[in-house]
């Protein structure tokens, strides 16, 4: 459904490198009936999928640990980041990406995974939708070592941990990534774990 708060809208393109940051320009229709021109500017890097991998039975739920450059530059003070595994959709539908990205940086292949949330992350800049899974996993699905696609310099470290200890991670900051967040307490809420 079309906003009609907003019109006039012109984009300028200010930087393509690494993904693309426009510069929006609009006129929006404020409550009380005037109109005021805005500016904002919006990073589109496409739109991507996370999955929190979990094995009932041995209590066990299968995260990533990578260097985040961004986090990095804002106070992490090694920018290593745990994260539910996840990747860009690149064209793929959600339910193929984080398959393909599930095989490519945990090394398991999992078939049955089930959407949980679609989520805005950061809707002040950036455009991106996350799409957010759950699957179990099993040591027989496990056909590689992971740790990312090779053209794609990821160097992730795959961790398998107990979930009850992955919460107290939570509560410690050693997790500190939402999307893991989210997923977690959606396991905890949902009581994957009895």
């Amino acid at each position: 459904m079309k906003n009609e708060k907003i019109k006039n809208i012109k984009k300028k393109l200010l930087s393509d490198n690494w993904y693309t940051l426009n510069k929006f320009t609009f006129d929006y229709q404020k409550n009380d009936g005037s109109w005021e021109t805005q500016h904002r500017e919006a990073y589109d890097r496409g739109n991507g999928a996370g999955i929190l991998l979990y094995n009932t039975h041995k209590g066990t739920v299968v995260l990533t640990k990578q260097f985040r450059m961004p986090t990095y530059v804002n106070g992490n003070e090694d920018g290593m980041m745990i994260e539910v595994c996840a990747g860009l959709l690149d064209g793929d539908n959600p339910e193929d990406c984080i398959r393909k990205e599930t095989e490519e940086e945990t090394g398991y292949k999992i078939d049955n995974v089930q959407r949980v949330f679609e989520t805005y992350m950061s809707p002040g800049s950036v455009t991106e939708i996350l799409y957010l899974f759950i699957g179990a996993y099993e040591a027989k699905m496990k056909i590689s070592e992971g740790g990312g696609a090779e053209d794609e310099t990821e160097n992730i470290e795959v961790l398998e941990l107990p979930f009850t200890k992955t919460l107290e991670m939570i509560k410690s900051g050693e997790i500190c990534d939402a999307k893991t967040i989210l997923l977690l307490q959606y396991a905890q809420i949902n009581s994957l774990f009895g």
